[in-house]
């Protein structure tokens, strides 16, 4: 664990998310608006969303109809906009229009699970959380940094924490995303240019998958 993060603390920096936004609220919605979608997308849709409803207060007045109209390209855009709706109004009432900051607090927002709360808490309130998404899950396995038990997103993210140290939680968390959103792909990982190949068990399986078991390909 040690050498992977010396190897991709460099070549990431302090970057926090590829997500746009210009509060803790508007990184929620964001966040929210990025499950199975990709951050692209989320930023083509999110500056006209923000600009007519940049807070709580304001989407708390909209109606999903009205909010599923911003956000129509993105994934599930009809779930999303009824969880922006009553996540805004929830922010509103019961906690004065700001996002809470704990993890207890975030998730009984509608729409709002363990990973969304864990990137708020740590690009929002700097908080030592770890989001586990699909391309955590997979880079994860693939480098054997988890058991094989570990087949959930929790268990992936409680296996993680006991070997990243906590000042480093909340970076690791965008190293190992990027390590594999551009090179450890999911169909095609680019074993030729990982500078950590050397280190990892499946760089064999994963660069022939037609022979590879399926279980290996994450």
């Amino acid at each position: 664990m040690r050498a992977i993060l010396d190897y991709l603390a460099p070549i990431h920096g302090n970057i926090e998310t590829e997500l746009h936004f210009g509060s803790p609220f508007q990184l929620l919605v964001a966040t929210m608006l990025s499950a199975q979608c990709t951050d692209k997308r989320v930023n083509m849709v999110t500056p006209a969303l923000f600009a007519d409803y940049p807070d709580a207060v304001t989407m708390a007045e909209a109606t999903p109809e009205v909010l599923y109209e911003y956000v129509k390209s993105v994934s599930y855009p009809n779930s999303k906009a009824a969880h922006l709706a009553s996540m805004a109004r929830m922010v509103r009432d019961e906690f004065g229009g700001e996002v809470p900051q704990t993890r207890e607090e975030l998730v009984r927002l509608p729409g709002v699970g363990r990973k969304t709360a864990n990137v708020v808490l740590a690009v929002a309130f700097n908080e030592a959380a770890l989001a586990v998404d699909t391309h955590i899950f997979r880079v994860s396995h693939r480098l054997g940094l988890v058991p094989k038990t570990a087949h959930t997103p929790y268990k992936v993210e409680q296996a993680l924490s006991k070997l990243i140290p906590k000042e480093e939680l909340a970076h690791s968390h965008f190293w190992l995303l990027l390590h594999g959103r551009y090179t450890c792909t999911a169909l095609r990982p680019k074993c030729e240019k990982c500078g950590i190949a050397a280190l990892c068990p499946s760089r064999e399986i994963v660069a022939k998958p037609k022979k590879a078991e399926k279980g290996l390909l994450l």
